[in-house]
């Protein structure tokens, strides 16, 4: 139980033996992020060195590393996949004026620190930082002990989060499986592979999301964009696909009150390859062939989650449209020190609810929202659509079929030649047209080229949000190929009057 005070949030943990106390390192390495501060005290011999040496292979990859005691170098560092790892051991510090000395203050700020000792530094602990204190039990074992843990600041929701995450897998089985985090992407959710017995699943470690600000009409960003804030529509969409015969995670466990899910392993091998990665053609037609069979099918815009128990997608309306749109003016032109003047924000909403108007009253699909290559992988051991499996839904709407066309074609993260773009195209409306039923190639044309400009325009937003409000950098070398993208959607003669003005006020990147 975590029990929250004026000076931290706290709980306590019983370690019966060393294997126990390795678990709990790797409960405590899997929630750490760039940045935070770990310190551990208690006696010698209270289990300090040996979580320290479990946390520290873990986040190697590397049971065998070795992991001696910065007991006389003061600090031991380790380069680790994620980030950079600090070991510290301040017993031998005389006083705090030593820190210094021994290069404590010119730490990168995405060092990941473990301090034992922390006294030794008393006044020059951040507020926002997990300590854990060790404590021998022999009165019952003589390899009992038990650790305590306070969170202080930012921290203290990620200890509550390591509590929830132990009693889920606990409960559902996979107590002792090995956890192993998974490289992540934009997203705010943890993935990790579980192994147990031999086999593998994926632990999805999502927490709902709060409200953010309100911005519009009283309500937060992500109620106007429908973006899923806990894991409830995933997992329905996750059923509702493999009902239609599609390569969704199979959901074997799901807490959707606390975002916890325990799914089907479906591997790792892309429908891209090389690096740069480079699109595999074969592959792409598989993937779109999936859209071809989901958008050929009446589809119903209530699933249900649980018996007696459904969820409605929310429909991709022209609001949600156009507040992804404005990303770019509130993020993008002043990532390029082009911010837009008010009659210019006007004129550029404007002109997109006139471009939009065809596609709030096309025929409606479920649109998965983020179908490209980063969450479609290939299972060689399944046939026809099959073969391609659908990782990411959460944000699911009812909406027009060309958005997860462009999505594909237009992979913000990978160069699609603009004649395999072309021929894939050409592949989708063959395919409608022989379905019978109503289907215009030249409105899908216009359809397609307008969603697939404001994707664009929402990622070019998106990717400078993720620059300047989460410091993550490496998204804008994707720039220069979205305004490629940007480019070629906006020759459509539908658009001219939106590829002036961009041609006005967004000034090209280096590389176009």
């Amino acid at each position: 139980m975590l029990l929250t005070t004026a000076s931290g949030a706290s709980y306590s943990v019983t370690l019966p033996n060393e294997q126990a106390t390795m678990r709990f390192a790797v409960d405590i390495a899997c929630a750490l992020e760039p940045g935070d501060l770990v310190t551990l005290s208690g006696d010698l011999g209270a289990g300090k060195t040996t979580f320290a040496r479990a946390l520290i292979r873990y986040l190697a990859g590397d049971d065998s590393i070795e992991v001696p005691s910065p007991t006389f170098t003061l600090l031991q560092s380790y380069e680790l996949p994620r980030f950079t790892l600090v070991h510290a051991d301040l017993y031998r510090l005389s006083g705090t004026a030593e820190l210094t000395e021994i290069g404590f203050d010119d730490l990168p700020d995405e060092t990941v620190m473990l301090m034992e000792w922390p006294d030794r530094a008393a006044g020059f602990l951040p507020p926002g930082r997990l300590d854990i204190t060790f404590t021998l039990a022999p009165a019952l074992g003589p390899e009992m002990r038990h650790a305590r843990c306070t969170s202080y600041g930012a921290f203290a929701a990620r200890a509550e989060r390591i509590g929830q995450v132990r009693a889920f897998l606990d409960e559902s089985g996979f107590g002792d499986a090995q956890r192993r985090r998974m490289q992540g992407d934009a997203s705010t959710r943890i993935f990790e592979r579980l192994t147990l017995n031999g086999k593998t699943t994926v632990l999805m470690n999502a927490p709902p999301r709060p409200d953010g600000p309100p911005v519009r009409d009283g309500k937060p960003y992500s109620a106007i964009a429908h973006l899923a804030e806990n894991t409830i529509p995933y997992v329905a969409l996750a059923a509702g696909l493999r009902e239609r015969n599609l390569s969704a995670p199979a959901i074997m466990h799901a807490d959707t009150d606390h975002g916890l899910v325990i799914m089907e392993d479906l591997g790792e091998k892309r429908i891209v390859e090389g690096d740069p990665p480079e699109p595999i053609e074969a592959r792409y037609e598989a993937a779109l062939d999936v859209l071809i069979a989901l958008h050929r099918r009446r589809l119903p815009d209530t699933v249900p989650v649980a018996p007696h128990r459904d969820y409605r997608l929310p429909r991709y309306d022209m609001e949600a449209f156009l507040i992804e749109a404005e990303l770019l003016l509130d993020w993008y032109l002043p990532h390029v020190k082009a911010p837009a003047s008010e009659e210019a924000r006007a004129d550029f909403v404007a002109l997109w609810r006139k471009a939009l108007a065809p596609a709030i009253v096309s025929p409606s699909t479920w649109v998965l929202r983020d179908y490209h290559s980063p969450n479609l992988l290939w299972l060689d051991d399944r046939a026809d659509i099959a073969h391609i499996g659908v990782l990411d839904f959460q944000d699911a709407v009812i909406g027009p079929a060309a958005y997860d066309v462009a999505s594909l074609l237009q992979d913000a993260r990978v160069d699609v030649p603009e004649l395999l773009e072309v021929s894939l195209l050409s592949r989708y409306v063959r395919a409608r047209q022989t379905n019978g039923g109503r289907f215009e190639p030249a409105e899908f044309a216009q359809l397609y080229a307008t969603l697939a400009a404001q994707r664009a325009t929402k990622i070019l937003g998106i990717f400078a949000r993720l620059d300047r409000r989460d410091e993550k950098p490496q998204y804008l070398r994707h720039i220069p190929r979205l305004c490629r993208y940007l480019q070629r959607s906006l020759a459509h003669p539908a658009l001219a009057s939106l590829k002036d003005w961009y041609a006005v006020n967004m000034p090209a990147p280096q590389g176009v």
